[in-house]
């Protein structure tokens, strides 16, 4: 299985970690064993450490990375319009905006690696109900699916949508999580909370419908109709998963405080 991966790369100007699968593997290998096994085993007799002045830090930071990102993503995609919406093809070698679109792609790989702390915070603070099948699900296959992309087929493509939007909702996401960390008491009195989890399922929708847009009308299209369908399962997948969770969360327990 790993002769695959003496497949020339698509791209031989090659970034840190994209070539060899080792040290994605070792990193992966690493998060599962530390969150679902080791990692409770580190704590069982110890006790929950505070991290209050770490999370400001970590949530802050990934605030202002993904806002970054995102400002930038959007910037070239929108307003400049280095990219046809219609059919995201990625740039051939030598065009102005390869570097860009490397280093753009690459910088989203870090950050899905840099969330992979998250789990490992709810660890360190016994908050193990945090770390559902869902949680671990979607920080592996992030990490993994930009690897394997990146590996395989390159940079850049139809992936920059789901880089904008992402970073969007993320940027939302740890600005709540950084409001949580700085005023514990009112976590769960933000009225947004649940909102979260809304703008999580309305990101894999628009998700899921862009990349069936594509995938049934862009005829001719150069983007690997592969991987628009591995978009489209990857996304269908999601809003299951975040579906089943809103539900069990927000409107089963409001329906439970109704019959009594």
């Amino acid at each position: 299985m790993l002769n695959i991966f003496d497949i020339p790369p698509p791209d031989p100007q090659q970034l840190p970690l994209s070539n060899s699968p080792w040290p994605i593997f070792l990193i992966l290998t690493s998060y599962l064993l530390f969150v679902l096994k080791y990692g409770k085993r580190f704590m069982a007799n110890r006790k929950a450490y505070n991290l209050q002045k770490v999370l400001y830090v970590y949530n802050l930071g990934q605030v202002a990375y993904n806002g970054i990102f995102f400002g930038v993503v959007f910037y070239y995609l929108v307003i400049v319009g280095i990219c046809n919406f219609r059919c995201m093809e990625n740039f051939p070698f030598g065009h102005k905006h390869k570097n860009l679109e490397r280093y753009v792609h690459f910088a989203y790989f870090i950050n899905k690696i840099l969330d992979l702390l998250d789990t490992v915070f709810f660890v360190l603070r016994k908050k193990y109900r945090q770390i559902s099948f869902l949680h671990v699900y979607h920080h592996i296959m992030m990490v993994l699916g930009c690897y394997m992309v990146m590996r395989f087929y390159g940079t850049g493509g139809h992936f920059n949508v789901l880089g904008l939007v992402n970073s969007f909702v993320h940027t939302v996401m740890y600005f709540y999580y950084f409001l949580s960390a700085l005023y514990p008491g009112i976590n769960a009195s933000i009225w947004w909370k649940k909102y979260i989890t809304v703008t999580q399922l309305v990101q894999f929708v628009l998700l899921f419908s862009y990349a069936s847009y594509v995938f049934i009308f862009s005829k001719g299209c150069g983007f690997p109709k592969s991987l628009l369908l591995v978009q489209i399962v990857q996304a269908a997948v999601m809003m299951y998963l975040f579906g089943n969770f809103y539900i069990k969360t927000y409107i089963r327990p409001q329906q439970k405080a109704k019959v009594k």
